[in-house]
């Protein structure tokens, strides 16, 4: 009997742009509901086992430092019983996530890749189901420490901000 290769992914939503949808009665777009169950729905996932942590939804700029250490201290207890741990974050303080995940932990024991949206899934031009889909696949094939991937690349902790005039996440200058 062949031994199982499903690989257990803990996925922890924070909220960010990547879940935003549309409130028609205010016009604006807000953190309401999450769309990973949908986007995940939409995905090819063999060889997973997906466990989903709704552990808040905010937008990353409402996040205050508690937040930070909650998001950290979650992602560092999952990566102790999962094979890796995949963080759905806001992009504008993503960055400040990762820096704790390693200031609280050093290297995690399973590799955590935080990942977002500089665009919600619910627009036409989105990035969100690429860069899910490359954190689920990052997160596989790491080996343990801290990541953000979107956007075609996977960047290491620490040293990686969010390079506003570029729109996506770059390693800081030496």
């Amino acid at each position: 009997m062949p031994v199982s290769t499903m690989k257990r992914i803990a996925l922890i939503s924070t909220g960010g742009t990547i879940e935003k949808t549309y409130d028609e009665l205010s016009g604006v777009l807000a953190n309401n509901v999450s769309v990973l169950d949908v986007m995940l729905a939409s995905l090819e996932l063999r060889g997973i086992e997906i466990a989903r942590v709704q552990l808040m939804n905010k937008d990353s700029l409402e996040m205050s430092s508690e937040d930070h250490t909650l998001i950290a201290e979650t992602a560092l207890r999952l990566a102790g019983e999962y094979d890796g741990v995949v963080v759905v974050h806001g992009t504008d303080r993503l960055a400040v996530s990762g820096h704790r995940i390693v200031e609280l932990g050093g290297t995690p024991v399973a590799p955590v890749v935080l990942t977002g949206a500089m665009r919600p899934y619910e627009l036409r031009s989105t990035d969100a189901l690429q860069n899910l889909t490359e954190a689920l696949l990052a997160v596989q094939l790491v080996p343990p420490g801290v990541y953000v991937a979107m956007h075609n690349q996977v960047l290491k902790f620490p040293g990686v901000i969010k390079d506003r005039v570029l729109g996506t996440f770059v390693k800081e200058p030496a």
